[in-house]
């Protein structure tokens, strides 16, 4: 496998392993000392400690930990709604078809984190507040192109020999058209993945995610920018963990993307 196709599974394993460590292995990501204040890295110190003593390797794993599941559940409930509404508009058609269009458009009208932002603060801070704010806005693109894809395949000469055989529609959608279009939306989670752990790492920023004592990389961000000048691994760290991870997503999508195209894999 080449290094440009490997390297960003690598680190996307990694980055699952960090989350899965952070409740396998016994870390202490609270715990004060207060003789390490600001203590850059070093021997002793992998990542050193932040402004309370609390050691930043633990954190950066709890925080893995953290958007891992918030990417997890926020791109599985979206990608199963967004297929459900979607599929259906687009096999149906006629008035809910017309709802459902003009309700996407009203979603696709406003900057999708500045709505999470305002979900985020009318449900309150927390992680499960988080996820909830996040699968509001993140519906919307799965049923867009799920719609897209049903209208185009729902013609079918299979589809419609299923209709003539007395097949229902739920039968039709969940049997016959919904398996031909899981490729691009199995690629659009990839990148679902990359917006979510943005947007999560964001509003835990804002104040508006997972609350103190709990780690996340937004918030590790957050309170590192009052140190910049005399501590600035508490906000490097982090921040290079948080750029790290999203442009694998990233780059792991695109090559999904290439891997499922006939075409490109064929030359």
């Amino acid at each position: 496998m080449k290094l440009r196709t490997a390297l960003p599974v690598m680190i996307l394993g990694t980055w699952a392993v960090m989350a899965a460590s952070a409740a396998l292995f016994h870390l202490h990501p609270d715990a004060i000392h207060l003789d390490r204040i600001l203590t850059p890295p070093g021997s002793q110190a992998w990542l050193g400690y932040d402004d309370l003593g609390r050691p930043i390797w633990d954190r950066l794993i709890a925080g893995a930990h953290t958007s891992f599941m918030v990417a997890l559940w926020v791109v599985s409930i979206s990608l199963v709604l967004g297929t459900l509404i979607g599929s259906t508009s687009g096999y149906l058609g006629g008035w809910l078809d017309h709802v459902v269009v003009r309700i996407i458009d009203i979603f696709l009208a406003f900057p999708g984190i500045l709505l999470a932002i305002a979900l985020a603060g009318l449900l309150g801070p927390g992680l499960d507040n988080v996820v909830l704010a996040l699968s509001a806005v993140g519906w919307v693109g799965f049923a867009r192109l799920a719609r897209a894809q049903i209208l185009s395949v729902k013609n079918r000469e299979h589809v419609q020999a299923a209709v003539v055989l007395g097949a229902d529609r739920r039968r039709i959608i969940a049997r016959h058209l919904i398996p031909l279009i899981m490729a691009p939306l199995i690629v659009e989670a990839s990148f679902g993945i990359a917006g979510t752990v943005i947007a999560e790492a964001g509003l835990s920023f804002l104040g508006l995610g997972v609350q103190p004592p709990a780690a996340s990389w937004g918030s590790m961000i957050r309170d590192g920018t009052r140190y910049m000048l005399v501590a600035p691994h508490m906000v490097l760290i982090p921040g290079m963990t948080l750029l790290l991870v999203v442009l694998c997503v990233n780059l792991a999508g695109d090559q999904l993307r290439d891997w499922m195209d006939v075409r490109i894999r064929g030359r």
